[in-house]
């Protein structure tokens, strides 16, 4: 049999995980919504409960090399603008809807392909310029029920587009620091990071750090399990085996399953111009990772 063959059940199974993974990652903001803490209090837990289960995934593996200073550099930058999305986008999803804050967040590629332009020189294609105006049409629309709905809506849909910002600058610290390094380690090290930098944060800003009873733990065992460990997890497996490109694609069901979730548990709709708007951004979102 041939190595084609060989690795195809290999990639069926990396994309199976990936749309797993973005099923999972999706149940996020009705976690955080069932939450009975603080939104910066549950993007601290959502780490700081992963933290254990993920070293123990590392001591589990097999032995590797030590990273290098540059890689742990990287790790730490990661793990600090990781920090900075959680608290971001939580504070978003008690502002705005689910769907406005899942779809804001996941504008991350444009400034990925931006911040690639700034720091590398990247070359930016004509088809990327195009897809980040028909973009910022869709995130207009999607706003635009929002103006008069307050000033909290609209900072929370501010907050959305803010969360992308972190997690671009996540992505591309992560970009230097996966060579050589397992996902378990990646995502142990990135997690701890993150809880230390949202502990005083939450101490800071949270009204509600602990839970009141045992359904707020299990609300938060579950944000940090399904979403933090499994999710997490599945996606960077998959994105391990797939092209990226492809994988990004396919990372756009995130969004649209976030919505599904928020219309059947929490009851949260959309109108027809913000489902116009997020079609529009999706769009916007798949031309620009064909364009960079």
């Amino acid at each position: 049999m041939n190595a084609a063959a060989d690795s195809s059940p290999q990639k069926t199974f990396a994309f199976a995980a990936l749309l797993a993974g973005a099923a999972a990652i999706a149940f996020s903001p009705v976690f955080v919504r069932l939450s009975d803490v603080s939104p910066t209090a549950s993007a601290f837990w959502r780490v700081a409960l992963a933290v254990a289960p993920l070293w123990a995934w590392v001591a589990c593996s097999p032995r590797e090399p030590a990273s290098g200073g540059q890689a742990n550099k990287a790790l730490l930058l990661a793990g600090l603008f990781f920090a900075g999305d959680l608290a971001v986008w939580h504070l978003s999803i008690a502002y705005t809807s689910v769907a406005n804050a899942t779809l804001e967040s996941n504008l991350a590629p444009i400034f990925v392909t931006l911040g690639a332009w700034l720091m590398w020189r990247d070359r930016v294609t004509r088809l990327f310029l195009g897809a980040l105006a028909v973009t910022l049409v869709g995130a207009a629309l999607l706003i635009g029920p929002n103006v008069n709905a307050g000033r909290l809506s609209l900072l929370g849909d501010a907050l959305g587009v803010l969360t992308a910002v972190f997690y671009a600058g996540y992505m591309l610290c992560l970009k230097s620091a996966t060579s050589g390094t397992s996902t378990a380690r990646i995502m142990a090290i990135g997690t701890t990071v993150a809880a230390i930098a949202l502990l005083p944060c939450a101490l800071l800003t949270a009204d509600a750090i602990l839970p009141q009873d045992a359904r707020g733990w299990m609300v938060l065992a579950g944000l940090a399990l399904v979403s933090q460990i499994a999710g997490q997890s599945l996606i960077a497996y998959g994105f391990a085996h797939l092209p990226a490109s492809f994988s990004s694609v396919s990372l756009l069901l995130q969004p649209v399953l976030a919505a599904l979730y928020a219309w059947a548990l929490l009851g949260e709709g959309m109108g027809a111009m913000q489902m116009a708007g997020g079609a529009i951004v999706l769009a916007g979102i798949w031309l620009a990772r064909r364009g960079s």
